[in-house]
């Protein structure tokens, strides 16, 4: 569909920042892109490392499990999986759970999920009654509590600034008739502010700053310094600032040129790269300490993926083990996802000695 400004509630001839852009394009009810179709798969616009491989779903329970024995196997232990998708994930790891008896009957599993369409997918697809969608997370009482999420914070819309003589411009769509024009606005002082308490942003001439995922992530971090636990995010993302625009639209697993975007509205996802140096330097303002940020390739063989593989394949037939290996290929090769997807924990509990970083 065209993009219509009437049915996302924007004025003709308006600034609207690209963050607030993206969170009507992406979440508005019915015809945002999250509300209105499935994104994953072969069939879908892309393909995430749970769809890819069951593997990768159970070297990471198996991680959960040895942060609950980290914490002396308490007997309440929160788990919330930050933007769920398909169900894929967690379909795998409650039933992995449950080789585990003591840690099963331990955990209080939450699911946080914006999109009305996908919780509806989740439900059908999680085979587990005792399972929790949450909008907030005040129903977390009692126990320490471990957020996680894949692909989460690059679906969370951000906002970009260009500098300029020391002048900070951002990014904005005005909305006219024949649709969406890329424009700029001088930058608020708050704005310029916030960026600025970063070091890792300072000198770039162009900058990507997650507001709304920091927002998101404080409400996280003030559930864990309450309870104890910490926060695991896996995304695709660099260490170090592109200092240049990473926003990138996929539909059918392929990336859609950013200029025909006003064709495409409601129908491609719009993401971009994670910046993991300013997520690190943004725990470390917030008290909180981060293991070393290791790539998907040295998190999931540190924790055992390969001889897990090989356990499994000794009971396939030939067709069978080429195709898990192709798939593990996927999560590990340096030119697919192993060193692109990033892996980061931020924690605050005496706790130290984690698994996966080291």
């Amino acid at each position: 569909m065209k993009y219509n400004h009437k049915n996302f509630g924007f004025s003709l001839n308006s600034k609207i920042p690209l963050d607030n852009f993206l969170e009507k394009a992406l979440y508005e009810p019915k015809i945002g892109y999250y509300n209105n179709r499935f994104p994953f798969g072969k069939d879908g616009d892309f393909v995430t490392s749970p769809i890819i491989s069951n593997l990768f779903s159970e070297i990471l329970a198996i991680w959960i499990i040895s942060v609950w024995e980290k914490f002396e196997k308490p007997k309440i232990f929160n788990l919330v999986e930050l933007g769920p998708g398909d169900g894929s994930l967690m379909n795998i790891l409650t039933q992995t759970f449950k080789r585990f008896p003591e840690f099963n009957k331990s955990v209080n599993i939450f699911l946080y999920e914006k999109s009305s369409l996908l919780i509806k997918i989740q439900k059908k697809r999680i085979e587990n009654k005792h399972i929790k969608w949450i909008k907030n997370y005040n129903s977390i009482k009692k126990g320490p509590v471990i957020f996680f999420g894949n692909e989460f914070f690059d679906a969370i819309p951000i906002k970009q600034f260009t500098v300029n003589n020391k002048i900070f411009l951002e990014k904005c769509f005005s909305i006219n008739n024949k649709g969406l024009k890329e424009t700029y606005k001088k930058a608020s002082l708050s704005d310029v502010s916030l960026i600025k308490s970063f070091n890792i942003l300072n000198k770039q001439n162009f900058v990507e700053y997650p507001k709304l995922g920091f927002k998101e992530l404080n409400k996280i971090l003030k559930k864990i310094s309450a309870l104890s636990g910490g926060v695991l995010l896996i995304d695709y993302g660099y260490l170090k600032p592109f200092n240049r625009n990473t926003l990138q639209t996929v539909m059918k697993n392929k990336k859609v040129k950013m200029e025909n975007l006003n064709n495409y509205i409601g129908k491609v996802d719009i993401t971009y790269l994670v910046n993991f140096g300013l997520l690190k330097e943004f725990f470390e303002k917030k008290n909180f300490k981060v293991k070393n940020i290791v790539t998907q390739k040295f998190f999931l063989e540190t924790m055992g993926i390969i001889e897990r593989a090989k356990i499994i394949e000794k009971n396939m037939n030939d067709d069978q083990k080429k195709d898990l290996f192709l798939r593990l290929r996927r999560l590990l090769h340096k030119d697919s996802m192993g060193k692109l997807f990033k892996v980061i924990f931020a924690y605050n509990c005496k706790k130290n000695n984690f698994l996966g970083f080291n």
